[in-house]
């Protein structure tokens, strides 16, 4: 009663006049919902069909009188059947009383077509109400389920007999709004069952799934209820089960799965025949069968947006508007309000991306917070979505913002359309940290300094020239061939010694020169045999072989080329002191070669073996006929030793074409700023098994741009690992550990342990172990000097430089082997987690949390035991952390 008397303005004293204005308000709020008519008519008849037509009138008044004509379009079948219902609840002592009255007609259509239900007049309380026209859509006879039911029931076969229900009177349909689109653009999808049977039930529901598009359910109904609906000229009960709205993701021709159903129908018997009286009291001549039914799969086909998209385009299809606004009007310096940005429209909403927006450098700038606005009935294809970006202004003066722009593509227009909020100019007053003077102040507060901000940082770029592929990391310092050329040359100083005391003997032994050659010659000979074993060249490399064997012989025994056969052959090596078994090798080969000559190819393996025994018999028979005739075995050891360092270069001869083509591949992508697709083919390179410090220089510059920063830093760490000398991955390291949540202080290094490691990291590891032996080969030559030369001077001059050009040596050669040793060792590993917790024993329930990291931490491996590593930190903090926490350099 107070609110009336609030509304009103009812005083106090008036209460009997208050009581009698609220009854004649209750009054005539209860005459108004007495004012229409109801009609409940289906939409959809046969003309062979009759139906039903009910007039509703809700109110506590009956209708005094009640009248209505059928109309010219319709026959009067039966009617009016009238009836009424009252229902009366009592709510915390509240009576309530609510009544219904309805007038129900059978009707039978005259014609087909659109026929009209004239409106019906009441009258309640001298008050006259009426209902409103309907129409119907009259169809042929025939179209209707109920005329059909009505002939199956007269004793004819029908076709919904038991296991034979037909496809035409139930069915799924998925229907779709468009099937040809653009990505991007939205689709509504209405799965709906369409039926002319008696059903009872439904089980067994499965949805189509919708791959390569972006879904959402937007229509689920708990409860299905029928429509009637023309289909094709007939007469369908027709129910929506699910209605979606899919924006399809890719290009292409894509196929929506599909739906399936189990319905429960009411199927007509056949008539039984017994004797027994409650067989036909108990059967009502139904039985309820299964029935599977699909839809059929749907095809889309989905366009490619159109090229040249502007640079503020984002991801927006359909049509769209753009507002912009600061959330103050008044800002002062270090104080925090956003810029708010609403984009609204029709198309795929839910998928907008924040425009790009411009910011003034002295601004600090943060996550951008996004709000939806949307409405799910239509799937999020209309409504808003609103961007926040939070920023704080550090200086004051006049700023600028934007221009704000936002791209999209416009389906109907068929073009890239750009919609624009204007730029956003706005003043910063100086607030309170800034200081201000006064009169009663003369105090003048300092500035607010900050040194000069960079706005351009970012990584060095990729390496962009093909780098040298190592199937295997081998250093220098490692290979066999580096201790073989070492020791080569030590002998070859022994042998200039050699030569040098000797020479003048050697230059009139005529016979001797021819000897000599022998050797130069098949060296010459097994080179260009190499080469063509690396080539693969088959006929070119046994020829080559057989010159060199007899070529080395004949020059070797002296013997002429009418005299050049295998028996002479055999019988000289054993005169000259060659084991049988030798001899018989070496016939062997010459046989080898001639045959290979003139059949089918053995392949490469056999062209290896072969070319290996030839260098092995040639060396051996080279060092028994020199021991023979008491001369040193130093160019057969020389022979041996080169023969051997072609071997390298044929062995591991490979075409790395493919691994090229994968190079650029990634180059070209991580140039257009597809840094993903870089990172794939960069990925495949190092999947073939190769190493390369440019690979793993490329492959952190690309998952930095991916903004996968503990990947980046791991990469950067193995392309130092490999190369030390690596400037710009050094920078790149130091730039990308910048971006690391964890700050841990590092313990500074010995001095002259940290002026050692700068000079080591000057060079790669192999180019220190060449250097090495180039000033191997620099001190046997101040040997000697020390020891051929002719005056006192120059062999004062070659011991004193000796001495110091050893230590340079042994100190090159230190430095190539601390290298080594860094990469042998897996001892740091990097975060990859996000967060992961360092536990106190390996172990994740009786263990206790010491601290956390963050991915992109280096972390040193102490010792591991099962799943678990312990890892100590560069302040000398350590504890224990899982294995698929960290991934080892």
């Amino acid at each position: 009663m107070r609110f009336f008397r609030r509304v009103f303005g009812i005083a106090s004293t008036q209460g009997r006049g208050a009581v009698v204005l609220i009854s004649a308000l209750l009054l005539g709020m209860k005459a108004e919902a007495q004012t229409s008519i109801k009609v409940d008519a289906p939409n959809i008849v046969g003309s062979d069909e009759q139906f039903n037509v009910t007039f509703i009138i809700d109110g506590e008044d009956r209708p005094s009188s009640f009248s209505w004509d059928h109309g010219d379009d319709f026959t009067l079948v039966w009617g009016p059947q009238q009836g009424s219902s009252t229902s009366v609840q009592i709510v915390n002592g509240k009576r309530t009383k609510t009544s219904q009255f309805t007038y129900i007609y059978i009707l039978k259509p005259v014609r087909t077509g659109k026929c009209t239900i004239p409106p019906a007049v009441a009258k309640i309380k001298n008050n006259e109400i009426s209902s409103r026209a309907v129409t119907v859509d009259v169809l042929a006879s025939g179209s209707s389920s109920g005329s059909q039911s009505s002939q199956q029931g007269s004793g004819s076969q029908s076709r919904n007999s038991p296991g034979n229900i037909s496809a035409e009177d139930l069915y799924l349909k998925l229907s779709l709004s468009r099937s040809n689109v653009v990505i991007g653009e939205p689709v509504t999808a209405e799965l709906k069952l369409y039926q002319r049977v008696d059903i009872a039930g439904f089980e067994g529901a499965r949805f189509p799934s919708f791959n390569g598009f972006w879904s959402q359910e937007t229509a689920a109904p708990s409860n299905i209820e029928f429509q009637r609906e023309d289909v094709g000229g007939k007469i369908y009960n027709s129910a929506l089960l699910r209605r979606y709205v899919i924006i399809p993701q890719q290009a292409g021709t894509l196929t929506i799965d599909p739906a399936e159903l189990i319905c429960l129908v009411n199927v007509r018997t056949s008539n039984r025949t017994s004797n027994s009286i409650f067989d036909s009291f108990f059967d009502d001549g139904y039985t309820t069968v299964r029935k599977r039914i699909t839809s059929p799969s749907v095809k889309v086909d989905v366009r490619p947006l159109p090229s040249g998209a502007p640079a503020g385009f984002g991801g927006g299809v359909g049509s769209f508007k753009i507002s912009a606004r600061l959330a103050k009007d008044q800002l002062k310096t270090h104080e925090a309000t956003s810029l708010i940005v609403t984009l609204s429209g029709r198309g795929n909403v839910s998928l907008l991306e924040a425009p790009k927006i411009s910011f003034p450098p002295d601004l600090e700038v943060y996550d951008t917070k996004v709000t939806e606005n949307v409405d799910k009935s239509t799937g999020g294809t209309t409504g808003s979505k609103v961007f926040e970006y939070p920023f704080i202004p550090r200086s004051h003066g006049d700023f600028t913002i934007g221009p704000v722009n936002y791209s999209y593509y416009d389906v109907n227009a068929g073009k890239y359309v750009t919609v624009s909020a204007g730029t956003i100019d706005f003043e910063v007053e100086k607030g309170a940290s800034s200081g201000s003077t006064s009169i009663d102040s003369p105090v003048v507060a300092a500035p607010d300094r900050k040194g000069v901000r960079n706005l351009g940082e970012d990584i060095r770029f990729i390496s962009g020239d093909i780098p040298e592929y190592a199937f295997k990391k081998m250093f220098l310092v490692d290979r066999w061939y580096f201790w073989m050329a070492a020791a080569f040359l030590v002998l070859l100083a022994l042998t200039v010694w050699y030569v040098f005391r000797g020479l003048a003997a050697r230059r009139a032994d005529v016979a001797g020169t021819r000897n000599r050659r022998a050797t130069k010659m098949a060296l010459g000979r097994l080179k260009t045999a190499g080469r063509y074993l690396s080539q693969n060249l088959y006929s070119a490399f046994y020829e080559e072989l057989h010159k060199a064997l007899l070529g080395f012989i004949s020059d070797k025994l002296n013997i002429g080329a009418e005299e050049l056969n295998k028996d002479n052959i055999a019988s000289r090596l054993s005169d000259g002191g060659v084991d049988q078994t030798l001899v018989e090798e070496f016939v062997g080969l010459l046989d080898a070669c001639e045959f290979a000559r003139y059949s089918p190819e053995s392949g490469n393996e056999a062209m290896s073996v072969h070319y290996n025994q030839a260098v092995k018999v040639i060396s051996s028979i080279d060092s028994i006929m020199k021991s023979h005739r008491k001369a040193p075995a130093v160019s057969g050891a020389a022979l041996l030793i080169a023969a051997l360092m072609v071997m390298p270069d044929a062995a591991d001869a490979e075409g790395t074409e493919y691994l090229d083509s994968l190079w650029r591949r990634g180059v070209d992508a991580y140039t257009a700023g597809q840094f993903q697709e870089s990172v794939d083919a960069w990925k495949s390179v190092e999947n073939a098994g190769v190493e390369s410090a440019e690979l793993y220089y490329n492959l952190g510059n690309a998952y930095f741009k991916s903004s996968d920063n503990a990947r980046a830093v791991l990469y950067y760490e193995r392309a130092l690992k490999l190369d030390p000398s690596f400037s710009d991955a050094r920078f790149n390291l130091e730039f990308a550990e910048s971006m690391n949540q964890d700050k841990i202080e590092i313990v500074p290094e010995f001095i002259l342990k940290s002026w050692a490691r700068k000079i080591c990291y000057l060079m790669k590891s192999d180019t220190w172990a060449l250097l090495s032996l180039l000033l191997l080969a620099a001190f046997l030559g101040l040997v000697l000097l020390f020891l051929l030369g002719r005056t006192s001077a120059a062999r004062r001059a070659g011991f004193y430089s000796s001495i110091v050009v050893l230590l340079l040596s042994a100190g090159s050669y230190g430095s190539a082997r601390w290298q080594r040793n860094i990469y042998l060792k897996a001892d740091y590993a990097i975060v990859m987690r996000p967060v992961s917790s360092v536990k106190s024993s390996p172990s994740s329930e009786s263990s206790k949390d010491l601290f956390v990291l963050h991915e992109g931490t280096k972390v040193n491996v102490l010792d591991s035991v099962g799943k678990w590593y312990k890892i100590s930190l560069s302040d000398g903090r350590q504890g224990w952390i899982n294995e698929k926490d960290i991934e080892i350099i």
